[in-house]
C-alpha cells in the first residue's frame, strides 16, 4: 500500500469512528509511525509502506478509534514551544494554559530572581516553559504522584532546563521537585508566584467533559470534587502562606466557578483584622471568551 493510500484510508476510517479532526489524526500517526514530517509525507505519495510499517500503523489507528488520545499513543506534546512527553499519568497540556504563562512573564520580568511555587506540576509544562523563558527563577514543582513527578523530572533533563550553567561553579538546580500535596513543606512567605493549573471541573458536570478525557486522562487531575471548588478551596489559603507580601496567586478555571473562585478570594481574611487579604483580584478570559485566569496578589503589610 503507497502512502498515500495508507492515508486515504485511514481518514475514511476516522471519519467512520467519528473521531474528531480526522486528516489531522491520520496524518499526525502516519507521521509518527514512520519517524517522519509532514513535508516528508507529502513530498513522496508513491513511498510504499513495508508490512510491518502498516501493521504499526493500523495498530495506532485502532487505539485512536477507541477514544486513546492522540498524544498518548504519540507519547508527546507541544507546550510553549516545548516538546513534551506524556503518558497517561499526566494531564495533556493544553493551549489555553499557555495564557498562565502569559499572565505571569510581564509580573515575573520585573523581578531579577524570582521564585515560583508551581503546584499540580504533572508533567511539568507549566514550570518548565517558565524556567525556559525565566533563565534567572528559582522554581518548585510539586505533585502528590509519584508518576507524574518521573515525568515531569525526565522532561526537565531532556530539555536541559533543569540546571543553571555557572562559570566558576557547579551547575545549580533551577527546578526542584516535590512530592507533596499542595504546598506541604515549602518555606513560608518565601515565593513571588504560586501558579497552578488545578482540577476544577465538579462531578455533578462529568457529563460535559469529552469521553476521551473521562476515560483516559488521570481522574483526580481534572475532577476536583462534587462543586469543582474542592482543590481550590484548600489552595488559596496555602498559597497566600506561602507568598511573599506582594506575590501573585495565578491560577486557570472554568467559567463555571470564576465568579465563586473570586468570592472566595474577596472572602478570606487570615488576620484578626477584618481587611481583605487578596488585593488587583482579575479574571481573564482565553481566545474563546471563557473566563480561564484567575491572579490575584497577596496584600502588604503596608496596604490597609
Amino acid at each position: 500500500m503507497s502512502l498515500r493510500e495508507a492515508l486515504s484510508a485511514a481518514i475514511t476510517r476516522l471519519t467512520a469512528e467519528n473521531v474528531p479532526s480526522p486528516r489531522m489524526n491520520a496524518e499526525l500517526l502516519l507521521m509518527f509511525t514512520l519517524g517522519c514530517d509532514r513535508a516528508c509525507l507529502y513530498a513522496h505519495p508513491e513511498r510504499e509502506l513495508t508490512g510491518e510499517e502498516t501493521s504499526r500503523y493500523d495498530e495506532t489507528l485502532t487505539q485512536r478509534a477507541r477514544g486513546v488520545p492522540a498524544q498518548y499513543i504519540t507519547g508527546h506534546q507541544e507546550f510553549w514551544g516545548l516538546d513534551l512527553i506524556v503518558t497517561p499519568a499526566v494531564l495533556i497540556p493544553r493551549p489555553e494554559t499557555e495564557h498562565l504563562i502569559e499572565t505571569i512573564l510581564p509580573l515575573a520580568k520585573q523581578i531579577p530572581a524570582p521564585k515560583i511555587a508551581d503546584v499540580g506540576t504533572g508533567s511539568g509544562a507549566i514550570a518548565l516553559a517558565l524556567a525556559h523563558e525565566l533563565p534567572h527563577a528559582e522554581i518548585h514543582a510539586t505533585d502528590n504522584s509519584p508518576a507524574a513527578l518521573e515525568i515531569a523530572e525526565a522532561n526537565a533533563a531532556r530539555l536541559q532546563l533543569e540546571f543553571r550553567a555557572s562559570a566558576n561553579s557547579a551547575p545549580e538546580r533551577r527546578i526542584l521537585f516535590h512530592d507533596t500535596n499542595l504546598l506541604n513543606g515549602l518555606p513560608p512567605a518565601a515565593f513571588d508566584f504560586v501558579v497552578s493549573n488545578p482540577p476544577y471541573v465538579g462531578e455533578s458536570e462529568e457529563d460535559e467533559v469529552q469521553l476521551e478525557v473521562r476515560k483516559f486522562e488521570p481522574r483526580t487531575a481534572v475532577f476536583s470534587g462534587p462543586t469543582g471548588l474542592e482543590v481550590i478551596e484548600k489552595l488559596i489559603p496555602a498559597a497566600h502562606a506561602a507568598l511573599k507580601p506582594g506575590g501573585w496567586l495565578v491560577m486557570e478555571i472554568s467559567g463555571t466557578i470564576a465568579e465563586r473562585v473570586r468570592r472566595l478570594l474577596e472572602a478570606f481574611d487570615s488576620s484578626e483584622i477584618n481587611h481583605p487579604q487578596w488585593r488587583d483580584i482579575e479574571i481573564t478570559p482565553d481566545l474563546q471568551g471563557i473566563p480561564r485566569i484567575v491572579r490575584a496578589r497577596k496584600r502588604s503589610s503596608s496596604e490597609i
